[in-house]
């Protein structure tokens, strides 16, 4: 067998391992991306938010008067957020979380954790 040959094709295979690490780092790392929602007029944008998991999920509170983040499951539950305050929850598992502000119970949204690709605001 010529050596030089299998010399090229292992080369050329460490090469092309090389180029895919990048964009298998930028991958990971978007699926694990911070997700924002703001909390504004007494209401939660976006309202409907789809996510995949290990997503953090940060809310800011940019109204002037207090809210609260607080899953109807309970699976998570901010302290009373002043003006500028954030919140954040990392998404650990699949599934639906329905969420409200317990100050202003008519405040509703939902997170919506996948595992497979997906992720940003759903009608």
């Amino acid at each position: 067998m010529n050596t030089s040959l299998v010399r090229t094709a292992i080369f050329a295979g460490l090469l092309q391992l090389a180029l895919l690490a990048p964009h298998a780092a930028v991958a990971e790392s978007a699926a694990t991306a911070a997700t924002e929602v703001k909390i504004d007029n007494f209401t939660f944008a976006p309202q409907r938010l789809a996510v995949k998991v290990g997503t953090t999920v940060t809310w800011t509170n940019e109204d002037d008067i207090p809210h609260t983040v607080v899953s109807t499951s309970l699976a998570f539950r901010s302290k009373v957020l002043d003006t500028d305050d954030k919140f954040s929850f990392t998404f650990t598992t699949a599934g639906t979380f329905e969420y409200f502000c317990s100050l202003h119970p008519h405040m509703t949204a939902t997170i919506v954790v996948e595992t497979t690709a997906g992720g940003g605001a759903v009608p």
